[in-house]
C-alpha cells in the first residue's frame, strides 16, 4: 500500500505536512448558512480541509430511534450541501464527505467529492464500504470500536477494489475522559502494519491530544468543529471553537518544526561548535 494518499491536489502521508480536518458533522444545526461560516470560519483558523455528513435520515436509522428527530433537523439537502462543495472550491479549501446510505453516495459521487470518509460505526457495514470502495476514490476509515479482524476486513474490501485509504486511530466516546484511554502509540503501529497513511480523531477536549499524535506520527489530525461550544447538540461541546481550532493548528505546525526530518551528521546549528571537536584518533 502507498504511505500517501492523493486528495484533490493535495499528498497526504509520508513527507507531508499532517493534513488538519475540520469535522462539520451536524453543528450546523441544519443551517446552510450557519454551514457556509463554519466553512469560512474553518478555513479562516487553518484547516486542510472540511468534512461534512451527507445522509437522508431515513435510511441512516429506524424511524423509533431515540436520535431520529435530531438527525432529521440537521440534515442538509444535497442542494445544499452542493453549495459547500462550490464554496469550498471558491476558497480553496477541500471539501469532503461521509456517507452514510446508498443514495448520498451517489450524489457525492456526481459532486466531484474528492475522498470518501468511513465513520467508526460503519466499519463493520461491508455493504456500504463495497459501495464506497467501488467509487475507487481516496477513502480515510476511523477505527473506533473495531476489532482487529473488523478492521482487516474492511481494509481488505478497500483492498479488493484497488481504492487507496488511510486509517484514522480513533476512540469512540465523546468526549474521551482518560488520556489513557487513547493509546496513541497505535497509531505508529497501523502505520506499520498497514503500510498506509494514518492519522487520529481526537474526541479530546483541548488541543494537547491532536498535537501528541502528530509527535506519534499522525499524517492526518481530524477535530469537530463548531462556532459555539455553549450550543445546544450532542457535538458542540466536544468540538474546537475558531480559537481553539487555530491554536491546535499552530500547535501542530510547531510540533512538525521540532519533529523535522531525519537526518545523519552534524546540522547548521553546529557549525561554530564544530571546530572545538577532537580531531579523530585511533
Amino acid at each position: 500500500m502507498e504511505k500517501v494518499l492523493n486528495i484533490g491536489d493535495r499528498t497526504v502521508g509520508q513527507g507531508s505536512p499532517v493534513f488538519v480536518i475540520a469535522e462539520l458533522g451536524i453543528n450546523h444545526n441544519g443551517d446552510p448558512a450557519v454551514a457556509g461560516k463554519l466553512v469560512r470560519e474553518a478555513v479562516a483558523s487553518g484547516a486542510d480541509a472540511v468534512k461534512l455528513q451527507t445522509y437522508i435520515t431515513e435510511k441512516r436509522v429506524p424511524r423509533d430511534s431515540p436520535i431520529f428527530d435530531l438527525l432529521k433537523g440537521c440534515e442538509l439537502s444535497f442542494d445544499e450541501q452542493s453549495e459547500l462543495f462550490r464554496l469550498g472550491a471558491e476558497l480553496g479549501v477541500t471539501v469532503f464527505s461521509t456517507p452514510f446510505d446508498d443514495e448520498s453516495l451517489e450524489f457525492l459521487k456526481g459532486v466531484g467529492c474528492p475522498a470518501l470518509k468511513v465513520a467508526s460505526f460503519d466499519v463493520v457495514n461491508e455493504k456500504l464500504l463495497d459501495g464506497i470502495a467501488g467509487t475507487k476514490l481516496p477513502v480515510i476509515l476511523s477505527r473506533g470500536m473495531a476489532t482487529g479482524k473488523e478492521l482487516d476486513r474492511a481494509i481488505g474490501i478497500l483492498g479488493e477494489h484497488g481504492s487507496p485509504y488511510a486509517i484514522l486511530h480513533c476512540v469512540s466516546a465523546y468526549p474521551v475522559k482518560d488520556v489513557g484511554s487513547l493509546n496513541l502509540s497505535t497509531i505508529s503501529w497501523l502505520a506499520g502494519h498497514y503500510g498506509c497513511p494514518v492519522g487520529f480523531s481526537d474526541h479530546t477536549l483541548g488541543v494537547e491530544a491532536p498535537v501528541v499524535a502528530v509527535s506519534a506520527g499522525a499524517d492526518i489530525i481530524e477535530k469537530h468543529f463548531t462556532l459555539d461550544t455553549g450550543q445546544d447538540g450532542p457535538d458542540h461541546a466536544i468540538s474546537a471553537d475558531p480559537s481553539t481550532l487555530a491554536e491546535m493548528v499552530r500547535g501542530i505546525r510547531r510540533m512538525e518544526e521540532f519533529l523535522g526530518s531525519v537526518v545523519h551528521g552534524p546540522v547548521a546549528a553546529e557549525n561554530d561548535i564544530l571546530q572545538y571537536r577532537r580531531p579523530t584518533s585511533r
